[in-house]
Formats: C-alpha cells, structure tokens, sequence
C-alpha cells in the first residue's frame, strides 16, 4: 500500500508543478501587457524589471495554485482511468477513497502552507511589489532629445535640435532656452553646431556648442519700463551641463504603503476593523449629538426673540407666528430656511463620510476573509478534480484543460461577484467572499460519492435510458 501511495503521489506532484507554473508564467504575461506603457522607454535597469516581476510572481500564487490542483488532480485520476489502473486497483480491494487518502494529507499540508503564505509572504510580496510599481510608473521617460521638436524634459529648460547626426551626437542649429530665474524666456542661447554627451554616471549631460549667441535680458533693470537692457555674447565654443537626477529612478518610502489592506495579516487586519468601527461608531454618537442639538427642542427651550420660558404652551396660540410683526416674521422665515439648508448640506456630507468609511472597513474585512478562502478553495477544488478524473477517465491535456477551464471560470466568476456585492455592502462580507466555496462544497460531495459508487454519470446510454424512461411516465 505506502507502494501505491508513493507512486500516486509522485503521478501527481509532476502535473501540479507543471500546471502551477504555467499558470504563474501566463499570468506575469497578462501583468506585463497591462503595465508595458509604464515600462517601455523609461530606460529601466534589468534587474529592476527582473524584481517587479519576482513580486508580481507572488502575488499570481492565490490564483494560479487552486488552478493548478484542479487540473493536475483531474490529469492524474483521468490518466489512471484511462490506463485502466483504476480498475485493478478497485479488483485489487482499494476504493478510490483510499486511493485519494495519501492526496487527501497532502493537499492538506498545501493548505495549510498556503494559510501561512497568504497571511505572512503575501503581505510583504504585495508591499514591495506596489511601491516598486508607484516608483516606476512616476519614473520619467528616457533621455530622448528629437529633431525639430521643443523638449521639455530637462527641468528648468527647453532645448530644440533642428538635426541629429547619425552618430547621435552632433547636432545642428541648437537653440536652449534657460528658465531657471523663473522669468520667462530671457535667456536664450544659439549655436550653429555643437555635441552632446552624458557622462559615465549618467548624472550630467554635457552640450559642447561653437558659433553661437548668448542672449540675456535682465527685467529687473527695466521692471517698470518699456525698453530693458539685454546682453548679448558672442562665442566660439560654450559649454552647458545639465543636472539629469530627475531621471534617476527615486525609491518611496514603503512606510507610506503599510497601511493598506493588502498590506496587513490576519492580526492586524483585525486590530484594524476594530479601530476603524470604534472610530466611525465615535463619529456617528457626535453626529447625532450634533442633530439633537441643533433640532430637538426640549423642556429647557426658551424663545430666543423674547427671551422668555416658553414651557407653558397654553399661555400662546398655536400659530406662534402670530405674535410676531411682518418684517420679524420673514426674519424669521429666512433664518429657518438657512438653518435647514445649511443642516442639510451637513448631513449629506456627513451621510457620505460615513458612508466612506464603512467601505474602507469592508475592504478590510474582505482581505481578512480571503486569508481563508485561498485554503479552503485548494481543498475544495480537489474533491471536485480528483472523482471528475476517475468518472470521465480521460488523461493528457485535452478534455482535462477544458473542463478545468470551465469549472474554473465558474468558480472565479461566482468568486468575483460575490466580492463585488460584498465591497458594494449588498452582502455582508462573509457571505460576498464564501459563497463559491458554499456553492462548490456540495458538488464536491456529490462528485465524490457518485465515483467512489462507480456511477456512469458521463456514460451516454445511461442518460438516454434515463431520459426515457421519465419520458414514459410523462406519458403515463
């Protein structure tokens, strides 16, 4: 028997790997088309893209594993159908039960690590991953100075070439002009010709001009007239140095990113949901502290035009307008309508704060929930891939990759709507994050029991004698 388990899990661990990395590569092939506009042309180093990449990698795992177990669990059991070693094995005395026990533990032990990887690794693989991606995302396009176009890429300058050579260093007829009094164009130099060269540490670039004009106006003499002197130098050869730091790529600070709820374990995701209820529970006590202050009129209220006890109703008639003149009566007909406006205005505000917070905190109460999901999804998903591989006992990668295919997009698609129910506060948050796997338990249990009984649930003659056989009583 430990025989038979080793070689059914040794048949098993090749199709997960291979699966699970497959997957992770597709997915980091999706991740690089969506984010290739802010990667493209900025002049990043290899190994900077190399680590966007690494972290990325980690964060495809929550996907791509329960992926994996389906598809390698129905290989490995529609392998063993097909080849006819589930038929000897059962002649033998095994039942598929104990065939799937040594995959049972194991599985187990996957969820369990994935546990501990989505609550632990993930957390930080997300951190590095954000920051490193908000760093190249503002990282300023590549040096690229064009023919016959202003640029403005250099801080504190715009520098035209008419033409480039092709060595890419001579340029003709070069016009730079220098902003960095902040005073508009009133220094401007031209050159007929000159090079342009970036030192080794790519800190500076260096512009060698010859025959040119250097072109000053200084305002501040002619600050409060029409005619302002300008100076003007001729030159026969010129140098300018241009400081490029801004094009080196600066990291943020990940301390700015921590907070996030992608950011944080179990842990402190719960120290979170917990803050921000007390914080927003505090808000909503003042608020309505403020509400009963502003419109409740109690037993204390005392009339501000007379300022008299009005407790005693009988002494006034109902209309206490009555006792008032016209012009005091539209006083204070336009004071309530300001008041009322201005509580409205509010309360609207307030309405939509609170409204804020509630979903920031369902946020993290779905990032909490899904720390467990991830496990409970592997575990899942193989009860339904292994006794499916035993039904339609067909191996390889065809009708295996199809029907992981469609299972898989139907648990993701139910996965996805239940979250976004639950970010939109249709569902509480449990339910938006739990429903695939409350829906995808009781198949699991059926799939499993129709193929520990041997049932012919894909065999063709069978749903032809079923149907008939409903079709007579029907007619019956």
């Amino acid at each position: 028997m430990k025989k038979l388990n080793w070689y059914i899990l040794k048949s098993y661990l090749g199709p997960l790997v291979m699966t699970f990395f497959i997957a992770v590569f597709i997915l980091l092939m999706q991740f690089l088309w969506k984010y290739v506009d802010d990667l493209v042309g900025k002049g990043l180093e290899w190994h900077i893209i190399l680590q966007l990449l690494f972290y990325a990698s980690f964060t495809f795992i929550p996907l791509a594993l329960p992926l994996a177990i389906l598809m390698s669990s129905l290989m490995l059991f529609g392998n063993l159908g097909e080849r006819y070693e589930l038929v000897a094995m059962k002649s033998a005395g095994i039942s598929l039960i104990k065939m799937m026990k040594p995959l049972v533990f194991f599985t187990l032990l996957i969820s369990a690590g994935a546990f501990a990887f989505s609550n632990y690794l993930l957390p930080v693989a997300n951190l590095k991953m954000q920051a490193l991606l908000y760093d190249v995302r503002e990282q300023k396009p590549a040096l690229s100075i064009p023919e016959g176009v202003f640029y403005k890429g250099i801080e504190d300058y715009v520098i035209r070439v008419a033409k480039k050579e092709k060595d890419n260093q001579t340029v003709r007829d070069v016009l730079i002009y220098d902003h960095t009094n902040r005073m508009g164009n009133t220094s401007v130099t031209r050159a007929e010709w000159g090079t342009m060269v970036m030192t080794e540490d790519k800190k500076f670039l260096i512009f060698s001009l010859y025959n040119g004009f250097m072109y000053d106006e200084d305002p501040q003499r002619g600050l409060f007239s029409l005619v302002r002197p300008i100076t003007r130098v001729k030159f026969k050869e010129n140098k300018k140095r241009f400081d490029l730091s801004s094009f080196s790529m600066s990291r943020t600070n990940e301390e700015f990113f921590k907070d996030n709820y992608q950011m944080l374990n179990v842990k402190q995701l719960s120290l979170f949901i917990d803050s921000l209820n007390q914080e927003m529970q505090k808000e909503r006590y003042d608020f309505s502290a403020h509400v009963l202050e502003n419109f409740y009129y109690g037993q204390n209220m005392y009339d501000t035009l007379s300022d008299k006890n009005i407790n005693d109703y009988s002494e006034y008639p109902e209309d206490v307008l009555q006792l008032f003149e016209n012009h005091e009566k539209n006083q204070i007909y336009e004071m309530a309508l300001q008041t009322a406006r201005s509580q409205k205005d509010i309360i609207e505000f307030k309405y939509t704060d609170l409204d804020y917070q509630r979903k920031s905190i369902i946020r993290y109460e779905i990032e909490w929930h899904r720390k467990f999901t991830l496990s409970i999804a592997c575990l899942l998903l193989f009860f339904i891939g292994a006794p499916l591989g035993a039904i339609i006992r067909k191996g390889g990668l065809g009708l295996p990759m199809v029907i992981t295919v469609l299972i898989f997009v139907f648990f993701w698609v139910i996965t996805i709507s239940g979250e976004k129910f639950a970010r939109e506060d249709v569902f509480p948050a449990y339910v938006g994050m739990w429903i695939s796997s409350f829906i995808l338990f009781p198949i699991g249990i059926y799939l499993t029991l129709k193929s520990a009984t041997d049932s012919p649930l894909l065999d063709s003659d069978s749903w032809k004698k079923f149907f008939n056989n409903k079709k007579k009583k029907f007619k019956k």
